[in-house]
């Protein structure tokens, strides 16, 4: 296990993630972010890595997205 990413890198690369599920099941940003009863702003930052997710809502996008939530966590590293 890698232990060397900081911060930054690992909120982009989560927020990458969630950019990634969110395509892939053909939602925009509005449409997530209304299921997931938040600002299309913040969800905006989630993605581009500026803030983070609890864990209790991060568990609550792996269900809306209907995604094993190890496909939002899941950290490649380069």
């Amino acid at each position: 296990m890698c232990t060397d990413i900081s911060k930054d890198e690992l909120l982009k690369k989560f927020g990458l993630n969630v950019k990634i599920q969110r395509l892939k099941k053909g939602l925009t940003q509005e449409e997530l972010a209304n299921k997931l009863n938040m600002h299309l702003t913040y969800l905006a930052k989630i993605e581009t890595g500026r803030i983070n997710m609890s864990l209790g809502k991060i568990l609550e996008l792996a269900k809306i997205l209907k995604t094993d939530i190890n496909k939002l966590l899941t950290i490649e590293y380069d």
